[in-house]
């Protein structure tokens, strides 16, 4: 990009720039905040999680001092749990071992657990003006377009590739503020769809618009393979409690609380079903299962497609116990971090016959 170039986005940038919290700082404790929440996020749904968690934790010392349940049920809803276990993790360190003080280098910052090479870019470049291009979906589109390059930019080499881009058009008198302004290029002009290319600043260097390409821009190597998941829930009670349990490290919702639940790769035959369910206790012998069926979802993730059915058991006395679950009021449920998932059968089911009792 051309000094000629670089001087029409940041002019376009300082008209047309959204106006974000974590922008009016170069404290890289919400820097870094909002970019880990922003990651596979769009920052309208962001920007409440964000605000939440400034109230709640307003430096890195009280984020590093709270509980992993309060960290998850702050997070609840915007998925990829691992962030957020990441970012407490980091939180501690930083914390206890660095007197809470961040890194101020990208290399430095990528060794810690949960930033990667973007994240720690971000942070350098908008907290401590390093001279480091960030790569964002966003700006691999607007790169891709404005060099008309045909590299995947999911590709090994078509990463290499625009890493190579990105530093030929970085500008280095304003590192900070030109990663800014081509992230919000992306954003808000350079969309994947309908590209607002009249209203461009950078337009007259657009080799794609030249080329009559945009619309082939960028260019990606293959789709992730969506895999489906069939999930069958037990909502297992007594009137007052019910049975939970903290997911195990390795499945999907690691840490979030959860009903006793079957999962199969392909729709089981009601016999398989029943089995499954049998052998959680041999005291759900005698219960038969599908006049209990009464609630269904389907729930998307990146990678799976999960087709949920929930069953509402009712016992007059005792629960039966299953190995792992502990008995809970309701009450205490609201406040226990869950998935999506979960969270709407609470809202769509189980508060709803609440209310009707």
């Amino acid at each position: 990009m051309t000094p000629i170039a670089h001087t029409e986005l940041l002019n376009w940038y300082s008209v047309n720039k959204r106006k974000l919290p974590w922008r009016d700082t170069q404290n890289p404790y919400p820097i870094w905040l909002s970019e880990v929440i922003l990651q596979q996020t769009r920052v309208d749904q962001g920007m409440s999680y964000y605000l939440r968690f400034m109230e709640n934790f307003p430096d890195i010392h009280q984020l590093a001092n709270a509980s992993e349940e309060q960290v998850l049920k702050l997070w609840q809803g915007l998925g990829y749990y691992s962030r957020a276990r990441n970012m407490h993790a980091t939180a501690k360190y930083i914390s206890q071992n660095l007197n809470g003080i961040f890194p101020g280098s990208s290399v430095e910052l990528a060794k810690l657990k949960g930033i990667g090479p973007y994240t720690a870019a971000a942070i350098a470049s908008f907290a401590f003006h390093e001279a480091v291009p960030v790569l964002d979906g966003n700006v691999f589109r607007v790169l891709s377009r404005l060099w008309d390059e045909d590299s995947a930019i999911d590709s090994t080499q078509g990463k290499k590739r625009f890493q190579l881009l990105a530093f030929e058009s970085l500008n280095l008198s304003y590192p900070h503020l030109h990663n800014q302004a081509i992230m919000e290029l992306g954003a808000l002009v350079c969309k994947p769809k309908n590209p607002d290319c009249p209203n461009c600043p950078i337009q007259t260097w657009c080799m794609a618009f030249k080329a009559d390409t945009v619309s082939m821009r960028p260019v990606k190597a293959g789709k992730t393979k969506v895999k489906n998941r069939y999930m069958h829930y037990f909502f297992m009670e007594n009137g007052k409690s019910f049975l939970v349990a903290k997911r195990k490290a390795g499945d999907i919702w690691q840490g979030l609380f959860d009903l006793p639940e079957i999962s199969f790769d392909a729709q089981p035959s009601d016999s398989q079903l029943t089995q499954a369910f049998q052998n959680l206790n041999s005291e759900l012998k005698q219960v038969q299962l599908f006049s209990h069926f009464v609630y269904e979802s389907i729930h998307l993730l990146s990678h799976r497609r999960l087709f949920a059915r929930f069953y509402h058991l009712q016992f007059e006395g005792e629960v039966p116990g299953i190995h792992g679950f502990e008995l809970v009021e309701l009450e205490k449920l609201t406040r226990l971090p869950a998935s999506r998932l979960f969270e709407k059968f609470q809202k769509n089911y189980i508060l709803q016959e609440r209310k009707q009792e």
